[in-house]
């Protein structure tokens, strides 16, 4: 049995996690929170792309009142990321967050910390303890030569240890770095202290490129133990990206079914259609079909029937044509030009014949 399996359960809004529930996607919004429209416009892109948990910052008065319109046009669980300053997070209670996230260490006194927990009781709300590398206390990076995994995890165990002497223990742990390899080993230390239900990303992992690379090491290290119950893939980039990887994440360490998978060849001399660039059309238009499938996208006729074979359905290119091709069994050719429209045809007879089955969404 994983640790997942035995964490302690937490109702985040309308979903759940821990005890061996899904692990659930989170992201966080980049656009001000003030700004309701904008904010709520993401969150529903966000939404159609598959997100399950949406976080946003909280660092004024006016974007705690925000909440209250935003909630109102989402169908996610909304978390208030507040730092600093309690009263901004006793704000977010009140005006309808799901969750808060919190450092304690940078919110103040004990007293402040305490006024924030009663007000996550009287809501009946979880508190998420975040802790990163960059925040480490000076006593504990001298105490340890540094900043190190079993610092972070002392950090964290230290702050949950003060919320349940407040008496609470709706709590979710989150401990994050950028050094891959730290993050990696915290998480397999608190598993062995602790059974709260655990957050999992690395921070600041970066652009899209470098980001995608260090969380799949990170994440998959991680997860592959039976470690974490929700997952963020931070990016530097449209956060819609991070739904994309944190789903094929997921679907690549047989987390999580449902969604198109795309397999693609690297192309070579034999290629005569633009590839490169179907490929990632087909990526973008696969992801609002909720089809547990795998689709190929080939680069010439000589190999592509037989690499397809694997797949549910496939396109393989040619000169001026190409082929479309189901479990590796070609049903017809089609112009260059309509090779992404036929997919697409298919695709949405697939989507009609799972919801008469009930297969579907």
């Amino acid at each position: 049995m994983a640790y997942r399996d035995l964490t302690k359960t937490v109702q985040i809004g309308n979903r759940v996690i821990g005890g061996g529930n899904p692990i659930l996607i989170q992201s966080m919004c980049n656009t001000k929170t003030e700004d309701a429209a904008s904010t709520i416009a993401q969150i529903l892109e966000l939404e159609r792309a598959g997100c399950d948990i949406i976080r946003v910052a909280v660092p004024t008065m006016e974007a705690a009142e925000s909440l209250k319109t935003i909630k109102r046009s989402i169908h996610i669980p909304l978390v208030a990321d507040i730092h600093f300053d309690y009263r901004l997070a006793i704000a977010a209670i009140e005006c309808g967050a799901d969750k808060i996230r919190i450092n304690p260490g940078n919110i103040g006194s004990e007293e402040r910390v305490q006024a924030v927990v009663d007000k996550a009781k009287e809501y009946g709300i979880p508190i998420r303890v975040g802790v990163n590398s960059g925040s480490l206390e000076k006593h504990l990076i001298e105490k340890y030569g540094g900043v190190t995994a079993e610092g972070i995890v002392e950090s964290a165990l230290d702050k949950v240890s003060m919320i349940e002497r407040m008496g609470y223990d709706n709590l979710v742990i989150s401990i994050k770095s950028s050094d891959v390899l730290m993050c990696v080993k915290a998480h397999e230390l608190i598993a062995k202290k602790t059974m709260y239900s655990l957050h999992v990303g690395i921070t600041e992992a970066g652009t899209v490129l470098s980001g995608n690379i260090k969380s799949a090491i990170g994440l998959g290290l991680i997860l592959n133990q039976g470690i974490g119950d929700t997952i963020r893939v931070s990016l530097t980039g449209n956060p819609v990206e991070e739904i994309k990887s944190a789903k094929l994440i997921l679907r690549t360490l047989g987390l999580r079914k449902g969604g198109v998978e795309v397999v693609s060849c690297p192309t070579c001399g034999r290629t005569q259609i633009d590839l490169i660039g179907l490929a990632n059309q087909v990526e973008n238009m696969v992801q609002e079909y909720p089809l547990d499938i795998k689709v190929a996208v080939m680069g010439c006729v000589v190999n592509g029937p037989g690499e397809a074979r694997e797949a549910d359905i496939g396109i393989a290119g040619g000169i001026g044509e190409g082929l479309l091709i189901k479990k590796g069994e070609v049903i017809r050719k089609v112009p260059e030009e309509e090779l992404l429209g036929a997919l697409k045809g298919e695709l949405d007879a697939m989507m009609q014949n799972a919801k008469k089955t009930g297969d579907g969404e």
